[in-house]
């Protein structure tokens, strides 16, 4: 088991979409992963551009962008996913 499972909530940490919460839906070799979410669109990534947290969500391998966004929901993570993440200033 690792910690980048399937449906495990991630932060986007570079680009555009740097600061916003996806989920993985795929993996696709050793180096990249398939993400998706409310705010990032569905892409593959390199493992080292996300950031795991605690929380999952229930989805199969490989599910569609309206599976992901109802395991969001059902989850009752919908406001949390659509908002960015709140990084503190030092």
């Amino acid at each position: 088991m690792s910690i980048y499972d399937i449906g495990r909530l991630c932060v986007k940490t570079t680009g555009r979409e740097a600061g916003y919460y996806c989920v993985i839906v795929d993996i696709v070799d050793k180096n990249y992963l398939l993400i998706d979410g409310m705010k990032v669109r569905r892409r593959r990534v390199n493992y080292k551009h996300i950031e795991p947290i605690d929380e999952t969500v229930e989805i199969k391998k490989g599910a569609s962008h309206e599976e992901v966004e109802a395991a969001i929901k059902n989850a009752k993570l919908g406001k949390k996913m659509s908002e960015p993440v709140s990084i503190p200033i030092k």
